[in-house]
């Protein structure tokens, strides 16, 4: 996993509250347990028309915003099923942090899996975000997650909290195996153990 320690990106604002994992990656591009290649399915039902061109009004297809590192979204951001292919088509697409007032529990844990920093704000601090993040190419935020803040265009600072050990682990670019590779050493003194003490398994 990609460590997470500063990003600097356009932000794209997505004012829509419950936008749940079917909306992020619909049910038709769960067929696959591979990570990448899912970004193209990002918001599909948004971002595409019925033959399959490109909706101009939807943000990410915007030339503003096609490169966007960060969305600024409304309330209960990841909502829905329990799929972890919604933040698979974020990162693929180049996604590493959404902003919002709160989010589904288990989208919210799966970002952190997956190397997106989910970050939540007060209303007051999310609609001076959404603003910045309305002015198309000059929408560029800063993330620091040494610092828990948000850096806005014109020097603004928003502070966040986050979950020391999910903020170690994005820093350090530890994901689950690699927590469990880290205690490798025991995990292989107690097979060998084990082994001794009963060959015959």
């Amino acid at each position: 996993m990609d460590k997470f320690t500063t990003l600097t990106g356009v932000a794209a604002p997505l004012p829509i509250v419950n936008v749940d994992t079917d909306m992020i990656i619909p049910k038709d591009y769960l067929k696959t347990i591979k990570r990448t290649g899912l970004g193209k399915g990002l918001f599909s039902e948004m971002r595409y028309n019925e033959d399959g061109t490109d909706n101009p009004d939807f943000v990410l297809n915007k030339p503003a915003y096609r490169n966007a590192k960060i969305i600024v979204a409304g309330d209960n951001f990841g909502c829905g099923s329990s799929r972890e292919h919604a933040p698979w088509a974020l990162l693929d697409f180049g996604i590493r942090c959404v902003i919002s007032t709160s989010f589904a529990d288990i989208f919210y844990n799966n970002c952190f899996k997956n190397g997106i920093l989910p970050i939540i704000v007060s209303p007051e601090d999310l609609d001076k975000l959404m603003d910045d993040a309305e002015r198309g190419s000059n929408a560029t935020l800063t993330v620091d997650l040494e610092a828990k803040e948000i850096r806005g265009p014109d020097g603004g600072v928003v502070h966040f909290d986050v979950d020391e050990f999910k903020r170690q682990c994005l820093l350090n670019g530890i994901d689950d195996i690699g927590l469990t590779m880290e205690k490798a050493s025991s995990i292989d003194a107690y097979e060998k153990q084990l082994a001794d003490n009963r060959p015959w398994a």
